[in-house]
C-alpha cells in the first residue's frame, strides 16, 4: 500500500522491484536503499534547507524585503516536488534543489513570525522535533502500527484538509468569505491542532514506505526519494506548529 505523501501515493514503490526482475538485473546490495542511507540524506537536506532559510532570515533582519524569495523559492519547491513523482530516478538531484528553495520560503516566512511574535521559531521547531521524535519512537517500537485501516484513515483525513484549504482559499480569494480556520477562535485552534495530529500521523505512513523500500532492494537514488517525501512532511508539520502558536500568542 502507499503513503498518503505524494512521493509515495504513486507506482514507483510497488513497480521499481519488479522491473528489476523483469529485467533481469542483478542489484548489488549495496547500489540499493537502505535505512541509512535514507536517513542520511534527510540530514544533508535539513543541512541545506537551514542554510538556504538563513538568507531570507538574515534578508528580513538587516532590513530587506525577502518577499521575492520566499515566494519564489515555495513556487519552485512545488514545482520540483511535482518533477520528482513522475521521475524519482532524478531525485538525486531534485531532493537538494527542493530543499534549498523551500528552505529560501521556510526563512522568509519564519522570519515574518518572529517579528510579530518574538521567539515563536524556537518554539515551532522544538515543537516539531520533539512530535518527530516521539513518532519516531512509537513506530521503531512498534508501539503504533501502521495497518491498512490506518492507512485509509490517514489518507482520508489528508485528502480532506487539503481540500478544505483550497475550497476556502479561492473563496476568500474571490468573495468575502472569511474561512473558519483564520483568527484566533478557539475553533480556529482546534482545527489547527487537528491538523498537527493528521500531519505527524502521515510520518508513520513516511516511515513504513521507507521501511517497504528497504525490503523490496529498491535502486540507490529511492534514497534521495524516501528523504525528500519525509522533508515534506516535517515542513508542513512546522508550519501549522507556526500558526498554532501564532494563534495562541495572539490571545494573550
Amino acid at each position: 500500500m502507499n503513503s498518503n505523501n505524494p512521493f509515495f501515493k504513486n507506482k514507483t514503490y510497488s513497480n521499481t522491484s519488479s522491473d528489476i526482475v523483469h529485467d533481469a538485473v542483478v542489484i548489488d546490495y549495496n547500489q540499493t536503499m537502505t535505512v541509512s542511507g535514507t536517513i542520511n540524506k534527510s540530514f544533508l537536506m535539513l543541512i541545506l534547507l537551514v542554510a538556504s532559510a538563513a538568507v531570507t532570515w538574515f534578508m528580513a533582519s538587516n532590513g530587506q524585503n525577502p518577499i521575492i524569495f520566499t515566494i519564489g523559492g515555495a513556487i519552485v519547491g512545488f514545482i520540483l516536488v511535482l518533477i520528482a513523482t513522475f521521475k524519482p530516478q532524478l531525485s538525486g538531484y531534485l531532493a537538494p534543489g527542493y530543499a534549498i528553495f523551500e528552505g529560501l520560503f521556510i526563512g522568509g516566512i519564519s522570519a515574518i513570525f518572529e517579528v510579530m511574535y518574538p521567539g515563536i521559531v524556537i518554539q515551532a521547531v522544538s515543537c516539531t522535533f520533539v512530535t518527530f521524535m516521539v513518532c519516531f519512537g512509537l513506530y521503531k517500537y512498534k508501539i503504533v502500527k501502521v495497518t491498512e485501516k490506518f492507512k485509509s484513515v490517514v489518507l482520508a483525513s489528508t485528502m480532506a484538509i487539503a481540500s478544505y484549504y483550497l475550497i476556502s482559499w479561492l473563496l476568500s480569494l474571490f468573495t468575502s468569505f472569511q474561512p473558519v480556520h483564520y483568527g484566533n477562535s478557539m475553533i480556529s485552534i482546534g482545527i489547527s491542532g487537528f491538523v498537527i495530529v493528521i500531519a505527524a500521523l502521515n510520518l508513520f505512513l513516511d516511515f513504513d514506505q521507507i521501511d517497504k523500500g528497504v525490503q523490496q532492494k529498491m535502486p540507490k537514488y529511492m534514497e534521495w526519494y524516501g528523504a525528500m517525501g519525509l522533508m515534506i512532511t516535517l515542513v508542513w508539520l512546522y508550519i501549522e506548529f507556526l500558526r498554532l502558536l501564532s494563534k495562541l500568542n495572539s490571545r494573550r
